[in-house]
């Protein structure tokens, strides 16, 4: 029984931590980027952005390299 006296408010003072965690992570905007997440998936890792497809649908051009020794080869 005296366990309790410690284990309930240490339970207690882990979810009120874990919730202010939370609310901290959507307050900073962690989870305000949906589109980047769906990308991602279609590219190689070789893409360190992940931007090629969000700049195509712009109407943009992706990223040019100076050198042909730089240039990621095209994504299939």
């Amino acid at each position: 029984m005296p366990a309790l006296y410690i284990m309930i408010p240490a339970a207690l003072l882990i979810v009120a931590i874990a919730v202010y965690i939370f609310f901290w992570a959507v307050d900073s905007g962690q989870y305000d980027d949906l589109d980047s997440p769906a990308h991602s998936i279609l590219f190689d890792d070789q893409d360190p952005q992940h931007t090629a497809a969000v700049e195509q649908a712009r109407g943009t051009q992706a990223h040019v390299a100076k050198d042909a020794s730089d240039k990621a080869p095209p994504h299939a």
